[in-house]
């Protein structure tokens, strides 16, 4: 009976352990095939685990703003894709008093997201977002050991090297010519 439970606790000590992907090989592989209406989430540990087709969830032990600083380090180094940054609008609101920690987490945050655009929505309406790209398009969630509340970053891709304005103007030209 002991051996059967030794078996039993190593057996599901090696499952956890090779349910862990290396996030960053993970993240590595897909950047390149990544391109515009394509998701990379760095989420809490209460983030539910979304069934979508496209919808893809590792887990890791980093810390949550490693994760962060390394994902936008990536994203740099690729000319292809740049991040349209999402955050949950009631982080600003979760007291210190009701989660450890947040106020040191904010802080951190908004060093690492400086001289970037952040635009904050709903926790439902992000998850909307991402359940609606996840039928077509590929999200990947990265879930980090964090417990704090609505702590997730949400990075919606677009293209990196045609912009909103380019896109406009385009736009123009074609109606301009009757089309």
């Amino acid at each position: 009976m002991r051996i059967a439970s030794l078996f039993l606790v190593l057996s599901l000590s090696a499952f956890s352990f090779a349910d862990e992907k290396d996030w960053k090989q993970v993240l590595k592989a897909e950047l390149p095939r990544m391109g515009h209406r394509n998701w990379i989430v760095i989420a809490d540990s209460a983030y539910p685990l979304q069934s979508g087709a496209g919808i893809e969830t590792i887990s890791t032990r980093s810390n949550h703003l490693e994760v962060v600083k390394t994902v936008f380090e990536m994203l740099e180094k690729s000319n292809h894709i740049r991040p349209v940054i999402h955050l949950d609008s009631e982080l600003p609101f979760v007291p210190e008093t009701d989660a450890k920690g947040i106020d040191t987490f904010r802080q951190e945050l908004k060093t690492l997201l400086k001289g970037r655009k952040v635009e904050s929505l709903p926790h439902e309406d992000i998850i909307g977002k991402l359940d609606k790209a996840g039928k077509t398009f590929k999200v990947l969630i990265i879930k980090t050991p964090l417990a704090i509340p609505y702590t997730s970053l949400f990075l919606e891709l677009d293209c990196g090297y045609w912009g909103p304005e380019s896109e406009m103007k385009l736009r123009e030209a074609i109606k301009a010519k009757g089309k």
